[in-house]
């Protein structure tokens, strides 16, 4: 019964260091692509080549993600996290040489090629240690480290940059990354690790796999595709908000968006999963397209406080709710031996959108038009969504 017992529990050593782990590595990202394109236009650059520099970084995610996914079966969860993550450490050392557009673009490729394995390998290592039988409610308050991440990262990066200038971003950038690495290091994965368990691999169902098989899950793509739409949505903000705000002079009042974004993720995710349990996923995710394109029209057509507050609650209801509750439709979706690569396809999906998008939106920005018509594009493409999430849910 005690071992039972120990099976069960959720908040045991080996979650607390996975969550930090994926915490201080969503701190890195989100705190960095909230100043970076500030920082790039501080250097020059056109507001189109800023938001490339944004989503460069999500772009390096993608090539390590098509990599990581077969390599974590093959080379080892643990020796994949730790030589990458190593790479996400060292890249933040390389922001404080950066002097051009050029090499910020080559340094933030790096640093994404560091962060898309690194992702992977952590949410794999995860699927070992959380508990079987709770592993829906354990999996939600593990992610709960990307959501408290979301808020604060964009929070402690934006005072850093007023207060200290890109310098200061940068240095907390590398000691997120640097205790990310230390709680990886700490895991314990020894006895189901493929990098351990060599004869495993062979009798798993993936060395079976080829071709593209290899890369993604075929059942993860038609709901990675909606919410990967709806991710562009939430990245016009990500990557453009401190440019808008003081355009419309909103500082003060976009400078809390992040923060109430995550309060009302952290309220109402435990409701969404009732209610997803309850009546299913079709209504969480129509719920969640419709309320994220409202808010990013609102900021776009009537830009004040009151507008921005709709705006954080209505992307947490929005792309906050469906990254979590997309992530479980695929993951419930996948047999045991495919679920890291569900889960590698459907980032795969959202972070090419997110990587391309930055700068796609950052094209439309002109001297006359300012930044409105961003979220306006946003918004549209946002409801694009919804036809997609309605075919692929009835027909899953």
């Amino acid at each position: 019964m005690s071992n039972d017992a120990t099976e069960e529990k959720i908040f045991t050593k080996a979650f607390f260091l996975v969550f930090g782990a994926l915490l201080f590595s969503s701190l890195v990202m989100y705190a960095l692509m909230s100043t970076v394109t500030e920082y790039a236009t501080s250097l020059g650059s056109s507001a189109t080549v800023a938001g490339l520099v944004s989503g460069i970084y999500i772009f390096g995610g993608l090539c390590s993600r098509i990599y990581s996914g077969n390599a974590l079966e093959k080379v080892g969860w643990k020796k994949i996290a730790l030589i990458f993550m190593s790479i996400h450490f060292l890249s933040c050392l390389l922001y404080f040489i950066v002097n051009d557009v050029t090499l910020l673009l080559i340094v933030r490729f790096i640093h994404g090629i560091g962060f898309g394995a690194t992702a992977n390998a952590i949410v794999t290592i995860a699927t070992d240690v959380l508990p079987k039988k709770r592993f829906g409610e354990a999996f939600g308050y593990f992610m709960l480290g990307t959501t408290i991440g979301v808020g604060l990262g964009p929070f402690i990066s934006g005072f850093l940059y007023d207060s200290v200038g890109s310098s200061g971003c940068f240095l907390a950038a590398s000691i997120f990354a640097g205790l990310a690495l230390i709680f990886i290091y700490f895991v314990d994965v020894s006895k189901h690790d493929p990098g351990n368990n060599p004869d495993k691999i062979e009798s798993s169902d993936n060395s079976q796999c080829s071709g593209l098989k290899k890369v993604f899950e075929y059942k993860a793509i038609p709901v990675s595709i909606f919410t990967a739409l709806t991710s562009l949505g939430y990245v016009s903000i990500l990557s453009f908000y401190r440019l808008y705000a003081s355009e419309v002079n909103l500082t003060e009042a976009f400078s809390w968006f992040f923060i109430i974004y995550s309060v009302v993720l952290v309220l109402s995710r435990p409701i969404a999963g009732k209610l997803q349990d309850k009546h299913g996923d079709l209504l969480i995710c129509v719920t969640g397209i419709i309320a994220q394109a409202v808010g990013l029209f609102l900021i776009a057509f009537a830009p004040s406080a009151f507008t921005v507050i709709i705006c954080a609650v209505c992307a947490a209801l929005g792309f906050g709710t469906l990254n979590s509750a997309c992530t479980t439709i695929v993951t419930r979706n996948a047999s045991k031996h495919r679920r890291s690569y569900a889960v590698s396809t459907f980032y795969i999906f959202c972070d090419a959108t997110m990587g391309f998008g930055p700068a796609l939106l950052g094209s439309f920005v002109t001297a006359g038009s300012g930044y409105a018509p961003v979220y306006y594009i946003s918004s549209f493409i946002t409801i694009l969504a919804l036809p997609i999430c309605l075919y692929s849910l009835r027909n899953s």
